[in-house]
């Protein structure tokens, strides 16, 4: 005599619920991740604003003026007697671009004292940093 079972054999199948949910926790991951990853050199300063054209690639170095007058060469604190001196060893070469980030409020008198100041460690080429027109 043959006994027949009572239930069907069901056949494996993948759920793709599950498989969607761990994908976006996956893409949520890389994302945060990728975020966390990125190097933002700014500082609080408000930059005048002006017409925008494309900057040219090469070495660039930023040489920051808050409102105060404090001044920062690539985001570490200098004098205006020591910035010749931190700033020469950046230096590469001739192509090398200084990007001058000056507080729209900061005095005239110390952006041009610390320009000059670079001048003396070699620095030849200047940009400077506005705020684009929306």
């Amino acid at each position: 005599m043959k006994f027949h079972k009572g239930r069907r054999a069901k056949r494996g199948r993948i759920e793709i619920i599950p498989m969607i949910d761990v994908m976006f926790f996956l893409l949520a991951t890389f994302i945060l991740a990728s975020l966390a990853l990125q190097n933002i050199h700014s500082l609080g300063i408000n930059l005048p604003s002006g017409d925008i054209s494309q900057a040219t690639p090469g070495g660039h170095i930023t040489l920051t003026i808050t409102k105060d007058g404090s001044i920062l060469l690539n985001n570490a604190t200098v004098t205006l007697d020591s910035l010749a001196n931190e700033l020469r060893p950046m230096l590469k070469g001739k192509e090398d671009n200084i990007i001058v980030a000056a507080d729209n409020d900061s005095s005239h008198g110390v952006v041009t004292l610390a320009m000059l100041e670079a001048r003396k460690a070699g620095a030849e080429h200047f940009m400077i940093a506005i705020k684009g027109n929306d």
